[in-house]
């Protein structure tokens, strides 16, 4: 593999999940910066490289990858060891599960964009944030209810998979936008996750665009 090269921005969910992964499989990579809140994304040369103009991208050996979990996927597949999803098919099926709540029903419905149109339908600062606030809550009580009351200190089991790499992330948003986090179990589960280098050095206070 030749060193991979990751469009993304440092405040991304989307990107911090594949740095996650990245730094889990131990692969180099390098940074292509988007700055998302002044529109980058959408530049015509950007988007001749992922026409839904959107982070992250992940160009490696000729190909463009684009879908973080898809991305996920791809790096667990060709890079094996650690795993970031279970060998028994049942199990599988709940980390995947766990990880699109966040990555299909939490995180598109209280992006930038979405947040965008409600203020161009009229709806204030209060209202958009409530929104967000709101949907993230519910997400998160879903996710807490899916990975119940176990003891394992990450979402699974003995060792990150891909529903850790989707869960922290969305409690930096979470946090962003005042959510309550009352998920004691989830904050375990990060804490756990952040313990480890692969989970800190993916953090958006440490990547090179960070502000």
């Amino acid at each position: 593999m030749t060193e991979p090269l990751l469009h993304g921005y440092f405040r991304s969910t989307a990107s911090y999940r594949v740095r996650i992964a990245l730094n889990l499989k131990g692969i180099r990579y390098a940074d292509a910066i988007h700055h998302l809140r002044k529109g980058e994304q959408k530049a015509a040369a950007f988007r001749a490289i992922n026409p839904q103009g959107l982070l992250p991208v992940l160009e490696v050996d000729g190909a463009v990858l684009t879908q973080s979990l898809a991305i996920c996927e791809y790096l667990d597949e060709t890079h094996p060891s650690p795993p970031l999803l279970p060998d028994e098919p049942v199990k599988r099926a709940h980390v995947r599960a766990f990880a699109q709540a966040i990555a299909c029903d939490i995180h598109p419905v209280q992006n930038l964009k979405v947040l965008a149109r409600l203020r161009a339908m009229g709806l204030d600062e209060e209202q958009v944030t409530g929104w967000a606030r709101d949907v993230i809550a519910d997400g998160l009580d879903a996710c807490a209810a899916l990975i119940g009351d176990a003891t394992n200190p990450y979402c699974f089991g003995d060792a990150p998979t891909l529903a850790d790499i989707c869960l922290v992330p969305q409690l930096v948003n979470a946090r962003r936008f005042g959510v309550d986090l009352r998920w004691p179990r989830l904050l375990a589960i990060e804490a756990a996750c952040l313990e480890l280098d692969a989970f800190r050095r993916a953090r958006p206070e440490n990547q090179i665009d960070t502000e």
